[in-house]
């Protein structure tokens, strides 16, 4: 049953090594692009399968020395071992063979809303921002703010940014919802608890083959940046607002006046409208797929509140888990210690996964 599958992958794994060597292929930049993300996804897979072969040709050379009186006894060692080892590989190979989230080596369209909780919102979406910038120490992950705005007391009540680097949607897709924390604001003079939200979306960023927009459906303005940015920032029309099928319910508008470059900031605001209208046909889709997908961890819907941040017990509970998996420490999450909470719900997606292939599995 593995080798079937893996056969098929092989193939394509030899394809794209030929196609990668091809110099049309090296002069099509983003081809290239495509098949050498292919190939890093790819790679651990066929590293374990080629393992995995080794281990059939020491055991079937194992056995065929069983008869040997003078070799039985270390025929039988390393057979006994081969089996072990190859039972390993085989549940490895298991889970690379789980369906993949095609975007997860995508870059990310970040935004982060202010919810309930007016100012103290805004304070936690600042908290989160340091947060996930934290978390990409080390990583390779770098985020830039396309636009903001802030709030009274020093927060955002919206703000958009990009994260790139290799598997930054990977990173970050398990974010997107509600996040709420409890704590006592600063301006809170009675000492009372307060429950804010801040609504996190994330969005991977698509090729513009990847996603129809017609250019004649999008409304182009320029106007005069405004906020923290510099003299070249806030006294040229540099921003850019570019807005999908205005006035219809339709409508998407993007703003981007991060940047010196009018050029550069319509390029961007047409890139965050391409994600987002990419987002809302995969929300469709996700819709009319429902009830197929009834056992999941989590939708990561926009509406859903994923995660509860408590400053008072200095807890962290993400909701789509259970038991003593779904709590974690605080101080550590908030100083960019996600990994934790990532991996454990990547391993409850993974058991969900695997009981389900078992389920439709041939009898």
């Amino acid at each position: 049953m593995l080798s079937g599958r893996i056969d098929e992958l092989s193939r394509e794994y030899a394809a794209i090594e030929r196609s990668m060597g091809d110099p049309g292929v090296l002069a099509n930049a983003s081809e290239y692009t495509r098949l050498t993300r292919r190939h890093r996804e790819l790679t651990p897979l066929m590293t374990l399968w080629r393992e995995y072969t080794g281990q059939q040709t020491q055991a079937e050379e194992a056995r065929a020395l069983l008869s040997d009186p003078e070799m039985a006894e270390l025929a039988r060692l390393e057979l006994d071992a081969s089996v072990i080892r190859m039972a390993e590989l085989e549940g490895e190979l298991e889970v690379l063979l789980l369906p993949r989230d095609p975007f997860d080596s995508h870059d990310v369209i970040l935004e982060l809303r202010a919810g309930a909780g007016g100012d103290e919102a805004g304070l936690f979406a600042a908290d989160l921002l340091r947060m996930y910038t934290r978390s990409f120490e080390g990583r390779g992950l770098k985020l830039s703010i396309a636009d903001a705005s802030e709030s009274d007391l020093g927060g955002y009540s919206r703000l958009v940014a990009e994260i790139n680097g290799e598997g930054a949607y990977k990173a970050m897709k398990w974010e997107k919802g509600v996040h709420r924390v409890q704590r006592i604001p600063a301006t809170e003079t009675q000492g009372r608890i307060h429950t804010s939200t801040v609504t996190v979306a994330v969005l991977p960023q698509v090729e513009q083959e990847d996603v129809q927009l017609d250019l004649s459906e999008v409304r182009i303005d320029v106007f005069r940046a405004q906020g923290a940015g510099g003299q070249g920032v806030n006294t040229t029309d540099s921003a850019v607002r570019a807005t999908y099928r205005a006035g219809t319910s339709d409508e998407i508008m993007v703003v981007c006046q991060d940047g010196r470059s009018q050029i550069k900031n319509k390029e961007k605001a047409l890139q965050i409208l391409r994600a987002r209208l990419a987002e809302r046909q995969r929300e469709e889709r996700v819709v009319s797929e429902r009830e197929a997908r009834s056992s999941q961890v989590g939708s990561g819907d926009r509406s859903e509140k994923i995660r509860t941040y408590n400053y008072a017990q200095n807890r962290v509970t993400d909701h789509r888990l259970s038991g003593d998996d779904k709590n974690f420490d605080l101080g550590s999450v908030m100083e960019g210690a996600l990994a934790p909470i990532t991996a454990a719900l990547e391993r409850a997606e993974r058991e969900v996964q695997l009981a389900e292939m078992t389920e439709h599995a041939p009898a």
